[in-house]
């Protein structure tokens, strides 16, 4: 039987973040990349944390667009993770990362039950060997000050309005079970890496200049205004036919089961940008805050 409290929980903010891996490389070699100047994202790293310790969090969801999974959506139900990450992906450039937290077994169980209860395919996983993916890893090693981590997959045989209704089910879990939670959306916006042999257009790699195409860049700052402004109603409602088919990365998955578990159409919430628009291999990517409920 899932444990409820008696005392409502609370989404107390939640959060679009970038996570690229250029992120996790040593100051050095990010100053040289970006022509002298570090990424802001970096700095918007510390300015999300101030937001952190201000709401006070028991536990932070991570939906993480690296962790794909098929025919459910999943929550991972572990209690303890720690080791060293290696990413399969690029692993001359994100290894050796050592990673060290708790999982929130508890809120899994919670929204597997929620899932249950309205036919929503998800489910729990708690295997031991189950992997770690650099979209939790590099959160948890950048934000984390010992909050349990929740982290929900990117169901890629799901469709928009699957994801908008998990993400409902994510927050009526939060609501039962008495805690303080985060949302973090690991992921970009614009997702289209450049060619490998690809020349950058401006010197320092971050700049917008150097993201895909200008459709692309014109499309994430147009995304950008709606979130700023809170119009999550008029982002959703062209969600399908423009920026899905961009794509965002995951198609959207992290945003859409974000803004579902704040309510979905219905959210007003306004996004407050903590960082600059930025470049990762063709990529847009921005960290933006949105406050949770009083």
């Amino acid at each position: 039987m899932t444990e409820v409290s008696s005392t409502p929980g609370q989404i107390v903010g939640a959060a679009l973040v970038s996570h690229h891996p250029g992120l996790a490389q040593e100051e050095g070699f990010r100053l040289k990349a970006g022509a002298g100047r570090d990424s802001d994202l970096i700095a918007g790293y510390e300015r999300l944390r101030r937001h952190l310790d201000r709401v006070a969090a028991d536990t932070l969801v991570i939906i993480d667009t690296h962790w794909f999974t098929t025919g459910y959506h999943l929550i991972d139900a572990g209690a303890r993770y720690e080791g060293s990450y290696v990413s399969d992906e690029m692993p001359w450039y994100l290894a050796d990362r050592p990673y060290a937290y708790d999982g929130d077994p508890a809120l899994a169980r919670l929204c597997e039950a929620v899932a249950g209860e309205r036919g929503i395919m998800a489910r729990c996983a708690d295997h031991p060997a189950l992997p770690r993916h650099y979209g939790t890893v590099n959160l948890v090693n950048a934000l984390g000050k010992g909050e349990k981590v929740l982290t929900l997959s990117c169901c890629q045989n799901a469709q928009n309005e699957h994801f908008l209704a998990m993400g409902a089910v994510l927050g009526e879990a939060i609501r039962r079970s008495g805690k303080r939670v985060v949302i973090l959306a690991s992921g970009a916006l614009s997702h289209k890496f450049v060619p490998i042999d690809w020349q950058q257009v401006h010197p320092r790699i971050y700049h917008p200049d150097n993201v895909s195409s200008a459709h692309h860049r014109a499309r994430d700052q147009e995304a950008i205004a709606l979130l700023s402004a809170g119009r999550h109603g008029d982002l959703l409602r062209d969600f399908a036919e423009d920026f899905r088919r961009l794509p965002w990365e995951a198609l959207g998955a992290h945003y859409l089961q974000m803004v579902g578990a704040l309510g979905g159409a219905a959210c007003t919430a306004p996004g407050e940008c903590l960082s600059e628009y930025e470049n990762a291999r063709g990529t847009g990517n921005i960290h933006i805050w949105f406050e949770g409920e009083a």
